[in-house]
């Protein structure tokens, strides 16, 4: 199957989606399937030898954040080229209501189309006043896929109909077989201390970390050994100044994908403090994979992802003290809860999720009288050729 994917945020600063499209992309293409991706990439960044660059992109505020997305003439016509340079069988764009490629893709495109929806949103002014604008446009998706029930509730708010859900995916093995460091191990993993981490954007107001902060003191009062390790991009003046005094708190700054699997193969906990914004929570499967006990703000979509808390812990958004309770209760170990989260985790692997998107391709094909071969027989029909 040859499968164009487009991609609405820039790769010069990845992050979930840019992620979730290149693991999807190079499972697709070990299958056998041809696949180009198309993203916004200022000249000189790196990039996998799939992924062709739309050119740069400008940051714009989005669902609490900041995203770098790429529109306008110069990113239509670059659009324009790379559908016309493939003749592909189908369209997976990503984010279609994000103004970016996609929205571009989408005026475009003539051939069948897949849409994939990440975000959770709340009822948008903006999104319902240009809702007719982009009404021709959304007609010409074919299916829509939603990665968690609140982006399927977020899909069904402001287009109307439904979604396929179908979650993020991860390569589980690569969490499950991570090597413990010794710098981060706490006491379950042979460590002196037990160790709670936190990964995220350290001045993203949603991602929590002023109430992980808060909750440390009353965790030393119960457990003086406890370590904390706070990782990821971003200043954090205000926490620094916070837990100055606290030896026990260490931060780390960003952390490659290798690390990433590294600490969470090496912590006892792994606290994710988000404030809402969130439609999944790919780094809570990680941190499950990886053998962490997640211990996470109830939201919805956090809800989801670890059972109603059967494989991890949730606690009251915001509350820093019902936090330090959870983590003082969390140091005890539940090995239960862990064996439980490890077998839970297996649905998010990369090999079941890829294959839920190619079964979407292949109805919506189906659906259009469109026979596509499996990539077995393309490979051998390849191999004959080149003999």
């Amino acid at each position: 199957m040859r499968i164009g994917i487009v991609c609405p945020y820039s790769f010069d600063a990845p992050g979930g989606v840019q992620f979730h499209i290149r693991d999807l992309a190079s499972v697709l293409i070990s299958w056998g399937h041809e696949v180009s991706v198309l993203a916004p990439a200022e000249e000189g960044t790196p990039l996998p030898d799939f992924v062709e660059s739309a050119g740069g992109s400008v940051a714009v505020p989005y669902n609490g954040s900041v995203a770098r997305l790429s529109f306008g003439p110069v990113a239509s016509a670059r659009v324009a080229r790379w559908l016309s340079d493939h003749d592909f069988d189908i369209l997976h764009i990503h984010e279609p209501l994000s103004p970016s490629l996609g929205v571009l893709a989408l005026w475009q495109t003539r051939i069948p189309t897949v849409a994939t929806f990440h975000s959770s949103l709340e009822r948008s002014r903006i999104l319902i006043f240009f809702s007719p604008l982009l009404q021709t446009s959304i007609e010409k998706i074919d299916a829509r896929i939603a990665v968690s029930a609140e982006a399927r509730r977020t899909v069904a708010d402001h287009l109307g109909g439904d979604a396929f859900v179908i979650p993020n995916g991860i390569f589980v093995e690569r969490f499950r077989d991570a090597v413990p460091d010794e710098r981060w191990q706490g006491v379950r993993r042979g460590g002196p201390a037990p160790t709670i981490a936190f990964l995220g954007r350290l001045d993203e107001p949603r991602k929590g970390l002023p109430v992980f902060a808060g909750a440390v003191p009353a965790v030393l009062r119960g457990r003086p050994d406890a370590r904390f390790l706070i990782a990821g991009r971003g200043e954090a003046g205000e926490v620094r100044d916070q837990l100055r005094d606290h030896p026990n708190v260490e931060f780390l700054g960003p952390i490659s994908d290798a690390e990433k699997a590294t600490l969470f193969a090496s912590v006892d906990a792994y606290v994710a403090p988000q404030l809402g914004g969130e439609s999944f929570g790919i780094v809570l499967v990680e941190a499950m994979a990886g053998g962490a006990h997640v211990i996470a703000s109830d939201i919805p979509a956090f809800r989801a992802v670890i059972d109603d808390g059967r494989a991890g812990t949730l606690f009251g958004v915001g509350d820093s003290a019902a936090l330090a309770r959870a983590l003082i209760a969390a140091t005890a170990g539940d090995p239960g809860l862990l064996r439980h989260a490890a077998t839970w985790v297996q649905q998010y692997d990369w090999e079941r999720v890829a294959r839920q998107v190619l079964d979407v391709y292949r109805t919506v094909l189906t659906a259009k009288g469109i026979s596509v071969p499996e990539p077995g027989r393309v490979a051998r029909f390849l191999r004959r050729r080149e003999k």
